[in-house]
């Protein structure tokens, strides 16, 4: 078993390597990821803008160990708002507690989180919280209530997939916080989430209405053409106002969609990773679930 693992390890080990140099490897990474460093992602999102396209940049790296990380972590994100408003550029950021802290100190990262949001609301646009899997979920809606409470104005993503999902939209709603609502993409157990895409479906549709209905300007997020085209028929049926609400999507994943939706006359965000920790990204985006692996594939050919 000792030398099962260690032969395993190797082999990741080999992977990596061969992501980091390779490129082939690079050629087909740097159609999901903008590139190491700031002005890689800049570049990117001015190039986007010119489409007609927000973006939301997240700086790649997740579960810090040490406050000073954490803090590191709201720097860079404090530069990238600097640089963001300083070309003018229609980006918000996109961050993680975890990154902030919150495995370290709940404290800590509230403080990080909040200087982030501060400064971008200060600059015009808005801080933008991921969802992690459930042991944060508690924990993440906390801090973007209590952020918005300061702030006055965050996103929060929620998963459809989650059993306690309608619970948290209508109290979200009721705070006025907006939403960015996702399928979900963690494994979970079936007693936290449904294991059926037809459920998950279901509920992200439920979800949607809710958030047309009684929600503030929330996102619609993911690649599912009917999801996508039912949001449409109901925001027209409804009458409510493409300036409303918005379409969000990854950048690289199903450009098909993209113009689809631009054409429509609907707004666009595309969530845009950088930086060095590029890998641990790219490889959990496709053990999340099996599926990812053919979906991206499938990708590089819309």
């Amino acid at each position: 078993m000792t030398r099962n693992f260690f032969l395993y390890l190797s082999r990741q080990q080999r992977l990596r390597r061969w992501m980091e140099t390779s490129p082939t490897a690079r050629k087909l990474t740097s159609r999901f990821i903008a590139g190491e460093t700031l002005a890689d992602e800049l570049n990117v999102t001015a190039e986007l803008q010119g489409q007609g396209i927000a973006t939301a940049l997240d700086h790649l790296g997740e579960n810090v160990t040490t406050l000073d990380e954490a803090t590191a972590s709201a720097a860079a994100y404090l530069d990238a708002l600097d640089q963001i408003a300083a070309r003018g550029l229609p980006a918000s950021v996109s961050i993680k507690a975890t990154q902030f802290g919150m495995d370290v100190s709940e404290s800590a990262c509230y403080d990080n989180v909040l200087r982030v949001a501060a400064r971008a609301k200060d600059l015009g646009t808005r801080v933008e919280i991921d969802m992690e899997d459930t042991r944060y979920t508690d924990r993440t809606i906390a801090l973007a209530s209590a952020v918005a409470q300061k702030v006055g104005d965050i996103r929060i993503c929620i998963q459809a997939y989650l059993h306690r999902s309608p619970a948290d939209i209508d109290n979200l709603n009721r705070q006025g916080i907006r939403v960015r609502l996702a399928k979900g993409a963690y494994n979970e157990p079936p007693s936290l989430a449904f294991p059926k895409k037809a459920d998950v479906d279901r509920a992200y549709v439920d979800l949607m209405h809710r958030l047309f209905d009684h929600g503030t300007d929330p996102a619609i997020a993911g690649h599912d053409p009917r999801m996508i085209q039912e949001a449409i028929r109901y925001s027209r049926e409804q009458g409510i106002a493409p300036d409303r609400f918005e379409f969000q999507m990854l950048y690289g994943i199903r450009r098909d969609l993209q113009r689809h939706v631009i054409e429509q006359g609907f707004r666009l965000r595309l969530y845009v990773p950088y930086g060095t920790a590029w890998y641990p990204y790219f490889m959990r985006r496709l053990s999340e679930r099996p599926a990812n692996v053919l979906f991206v594939a499938r990708s590089l050919f819309r």
